[in-house]
């Protein structure tokens, strides 16, 4: 049998033979008909691992029968970029598939992008990372096209498999296989959309499993230990992992628990405690904030708890947290309050401090006009404690809004009483 992976070996050949992906290349889009009239653009593949980056390029190759070269951002050099340029001159049009582009240094960048320019060379970038915060905008404005490529859904691998196993020469059709479709399915479930590991899965199972009167028959047994250790998708601080933070905050601002706990597995099982945690915490103020105030010392022993146990038991306190935060009431007025202030300075709306709220601890501030500030502590006002009606904001900003009250929680209680004390300014 070939050495080469199965994943390696069931690569694509055309862009008939890809699966999923016909957002990007279905044959109603414009690329598929671009280059089935053999015009290939400069682009940007974005996507998760295993969505089919490297196999829609050597698919595009393959289509247009134009020369190819691929190459890795991590380990290429000017060295070899010059090599690609050289061979343009000699070949017409290359195209240079160049993996991890988002590593692009500016020298390969120089050495390359005028070739882009005149068509000589045409650039298929893929990155894992989001191309409008990891790729060098020089590159951005030269591909025509950044297209971002979905994680295939369970039936796109499970096509991918099948094929697989019937293909003689490329896959495991050579070899009598004894599978069911319910154990294809398990593999095609448990990759998560990554086509390469569902292919490597695969391929593990059967040479995992036994072989019987000329058949390598599939054991439930084998095949449920090979999925356990399927690793999770997604990296510590790749783009994945910051779209799971996002999708878990705005789970639990939407009060979805089911969406916020399956977030919180991923996250968890991608095993940084440190970015959950702080995540967590700053969502017990930003979303629940004054509607319920306990929340932020109960998210914060949660998480202290968490990082004295560790992983896994860490889990049990955070799970904890995000289903309380999940179910309370909810409401973001004291930070959006803040950042309406900030906004006003960084626009110019500023003024001099009253004098009555300047410092008076210093011999000299009287002379300078400083001072009469009123002791609200000395002017009881029921069981509120101390108020005077007296100016707080410079003369210029008298009369400025930058809190509106969520009616919500305990925050109706504090609108209440912030709503009687704006009356009390204007009664004389």
């Amino acid at each position: 049998m070939n050495n080469e992976p199965l994943a390696y070996r069931m690569r694509p050949q055309t862009i008939d033979e890809i699966a999923g992906q016909q957002h990007v290349i279905g044959k109603d889009t414009a690329l598929y008909k671009m280059i089935i009239n053999g015009h290939v653009p400069s682009m940007l593949l974005y996507g998760d691992p295993g969505v089919g980056k490297t196999s829609l390029a050597f698919a595009i190759a393959g289509t247009t029968k134009l020369p190819f070269v691929a190459l890795n951002a991590t380990k290429a050099g000017k060295k070899d970029v010059e090599e690609v340029v050289a061979d343009a001159r000699l070949t017409g049009k290359v195209i240079l598939f160049l993996d991890e582009i988002h590593r692009f240094n500016k020298l390969q960048q120089d050495t390359l992008l005028p070739h882009v320019e005149n068509g000589s060379i045409v650039l298929i970038g893929a990155t894992t990372e989001n191309p409008f915060h990891d790729v060098n905008p020089a590159i951005r404005s030269r591909c025509g096209e950044i297209k971002q490529l979905k994680r295939l859904t369970s039936e796109d691998v499970d096509l991918l498999l099948e094929r697989a196993l019937e293909d003689p020469v490329k896959g495991l059709g050579n070899i009598a296989i004894d599978m069911s479709i319910e154990q294809r399915k398990k593999i095609a479930d448990a990759a998560n959309g990554d086509a390469r590991k569902a292919l490597t899965l695969l391929e593990s199972t059967i040479f995992a499993s036994f072989e019987e009167d000329g058949v390598t028959k599939v054991e439930d047994s084998i095949l449920d230990s090979l999925v356990d250790r399927v690793g999770v998708f997604g990296d510590k601080k790749g783009s994945h992992f910051y779209n799971l933070l996002s999708a878990l905050q705005k789970s639990v601002r939407g009060s979805d628990t089911d969406a916020a706990l399956y977030y919180l597995a991923h996250l968890l099982e991608n095993g940084d405690l440190v970015a959950v945690s702080r995540r967590l915490l700053v969502m017990s103020y930003e979303d629940i904030g004054l509607a319920n105030p306990s929340i932020g010392p109960q998210v914060l022993a949660a998480i202290q708890s968490a990082e004295r146990l560790g992983l896994p038991e860490a889990r049990i306190p955070l799970a904890n947290a995000v289903v309380l935060m999940c179910l309370s009431e909810k409401s973001n007025s004291a930070y959006s309050a803040l950042d309406t202030a900030i906004a006003s300075i960084h626009q110019g709306k500023t003024g001099d401090i009253p004098n009555h709220l300047k410092d008076t601890h210093y011999s000299g501030a009287k002379d300078l006009g400083h001072g009469g500030y009123i002791y609200p502590h000395d002017h009881k006002i029921g069981t509120f404690g101390g108020w005077v009606n007296q100016t707080y904001l410079p003369n210029n900003l008298i009369g400025s809004k930058f809190y509106n009250p969520i009616e919500a929680g305990e925050e109706k209680r504090l609108s209440a009483i912030y709503n009687r004390l704006e009356k009390f300014k204007t009664e004389k």
